[in-house]
């Protein structure tokens, strides 16, 4: 609900830059020559420039979800998801736990870097994650006497989740902040491998 509602505001953004991009140029051209014909082309090109904008952007963001591999991960069950996030955080740099699947006492993962300690709920689902997962890796916090609590989804969040968590303390990671931790670790890796 959360991520339709921001892509809502972000249609409505560029549908407003498209607007303004119709009217402005229309108006400055005309009140420079006074020719309408010369407004007019002006105001086309113009939306033809913000139409192509958004062409590319969209077109960059598909290819950054494509070269993401996160269509892999919505395929992932669980623990797969769970394991894979082990990896993504020692590439950077955490020690990473996997707990055991039953009994985990709220907490999929145990990160460890710098004496910080970090229990983290991993959430593979398809739908926003409730505040449940918010409630079970807080609670986590003390068993494992970790010093911050994180849940990472390949999804969104609910709105009681983001409140829930932000008067805990809770760090909440969603699709699109996990698509540009994964995206750093692989720009990490390629400059890495180049270099080397």
């Amino acid at each position: 609900m959360a991520r339709r509602r921001r892509r809502k505001q972000k249609n409505s953004i560029e549908e407003a830059i498209a607007g303004i991009a119709l009217i402005a140029p229309f108006f400055f051209i005309y009140s420079v020559t006074g020719s309408i014909g010369a407004s007019v082309f002006a105001s086309f090109v113009a939306v033809a420039m913000v139409i192509a904008f958004i062409f590319y952007r969209q077109m960059a963001a598909a290819t950054r979800l494509r070269n993401s591999g996160i269509a892999e991960i919505d395929k992932m069950d669980g623990h797969q998801f769970e394991k894979y996030l082990g990896h993504l955080f020692r590439a950077q740099g955490y020690k990473a736990e996997v707990t055991q699947a039953s009994g985990d006492y709220g907490a999929d993962l145990v990160l460890t870097k710098n004496g910080q300690r970090i229990v983290v709920q991993a959430k593979r689902y398809s739908k926003n994650v409730g505040l449940k997962a918010v409630q079970e890796v807080y609670g986590a916090v003390a068993h494992y006497r970790a010093s911050s609590a994180w849940v990472v989804t390949n999804s969104d969040y609910t709105e009681q989740a983001y409140r829930l968590a932000r008067s805990n303390n809770v760090r909440l990671i969603n699709r699109e902040q996990l698509i540009e931790m994964i995206m750093q670790v692989k720009q990490k890796n390629s400059v890495t491998r180049k270099a080397g």
